[in-house]
């Protein structure tokens, strides 16, 4: 069975069944159940035509709901709403569903949950074992993003902004469990960028993951250890995809509609373009850091800008470009060690490690941080 082509068809069908009368939140569940279904049954009896089965499939799930209710209104409905199964139109609501399943009322949480079921095609247990937590929970998330937007229609207009956004909270989760989430944003990037005929922006995202993507073999060692950009193994990098990021990112550029993406992805490039730490163009990827602050004047921006500073014109005007930024950013306290090692300030420099290691937001962050601190005291 071909799961990637079943969890493509989710979001048509879910707009085939809204056409035809059903509210968002119901034809979603149906769809859902449809869907289980079909990953039970369709390994040993494939269907002929996979999404007329599973709209049909829907359809009846969507008609038992209704028929179920007690109320008057249940049956009104279920009278009003049987005649419409027919032929299946060819219409793609999936721009719609990107769009609905990002609303900005919705917390990103709730946003991206939403989003891997009703675009995604993925099942709430798949979602919940990727993000590690218990199925009921996720349950539960996805049913209030639900209620948060009901009575919200599928041509209501969209901010596509939220949507890239969410599917970047996507990437970064990057894999846990049986579902890729990295991968899975990207396949979802790939269909945004298709449905809107490649925008810049949504073309920028999808190039900077891309290049991102690239770099992953390389990133841990043994035991999950993380391995800075500087140590990583180069001959592992995944130059296709580099290739085509590159690529996707040229031709965003040329449309002179430069946004965050599009700056962030110019600077993966430039770093995944080089052939060692100390070949990398640092006085380029600052004036990208530059462009990206005109965009978003970001702290996290003008952190990481900081450290390109420190690479092209020496860790003291580092250090200085970081004078104006708050000391509890995350990240603040090991950028500023690695630039006073850099400096040859290796005590404050380790104290400076130890200290960040305390506020890591993992357990391998924590871990790597522990080991920087130790390996600069055995420097003293």
């Amino acid at each position: 069975m071909n799961e990637s082509l079943l969890r493509e068809l989710v979001p048509a069908v879910i707009g085939v069944l809204v056409r035809r009368g059903a509210d968002f939140a119901s034809a979603e569940d149906a769809v859902q159940e449809a869907l289980i279904k079909a990953l039970e049954t369709w390994p040993d009896d494939p269907p002929r035509d996979p999404k007329a089965w599973l709209v049909a499939a829907s359809w009846r799930k969507f008609l038992d709901a209704v028929r179920s209710e007690s109320s008057r209104r249940g049956r009104e409905l279920a009278t009003e709403v049987e005649p419409a199964a027919g032929p299946v139109p060819d219409t793609d609501d999936t721009l719609r569903l990107f769009f609905l399943c990002a609303n900005p009322d919705l917390p990103p949480a709730a946003a991206v949950a939403l989003t891997l079921r009703a675009v995604g095609g993925l099942t709430t247990r798949q979602i919940a074992d990727a993000y590690l937590v218990p199925e009921a929970t996720m349950a539960q998330r996805i049913s209030r993003a639900k209620k948060k937007i009901e009575g919200q229609r599928l041509d209501r207009p969209g901010d596509l902004g939220t949507v890239l956004r969410v599917l970047y909270l996507v990437f970064n989760e990057g894999y846990s469990g049986d579902i890729d989430l990295a991968a899975e944003a990207i396949r979802l990037t790939r269909q945004l960028a298709d449905l809107t005929n490649e925008e810049p922006e949504v073309a920028g995202l999808l190039a900077l993951m891309l290049l991102h993507h690239a770099r992953r073999p390389s990133r841990t060692g043994p035991g999950g250890r993380l391995i800075p950009l500087a140590q990583q193994d180069r001959s592992r990098w995944d130059t296709n995809l580099i290739a085509e990021g590159v690529v996707i990112l040229q031709v965003a550029l040329l449309r002179d509609r430069l946004g965050e993406y599009q700056a962030q992805a110019a600077i993966a490039a430039l770093h995944a373009d080089a052939p060692s730490a100390e070949e990398t163009d640092w006085v380029q990827i600052v004036e990208w850091y530059d462009e990206l602050l005109l965009i978003t004047d970001s702290p996290v921006v003008r952190l990481n800008r900081a450290v390109a500073v420190g690479q092209a014109d020496g860790p003291a005007a580092g250090l200085k470009a970081l004078a104006d930024l708050d000391p509890g950013l995350p990240r603040y306290a090991a950028v500023t060690a690695y630039l006073h090692e850099r400096a040859g300030d290796l005590a404050q420099a380790a104290d400076l490690y130890a200290q960040a290691a305390q506020s890591a937001s993992s357990l391998a962050e924590r871990d790597h941080l522990t080991r920087e601190a130790a390996r600069v005291r055995q420097l003293l």
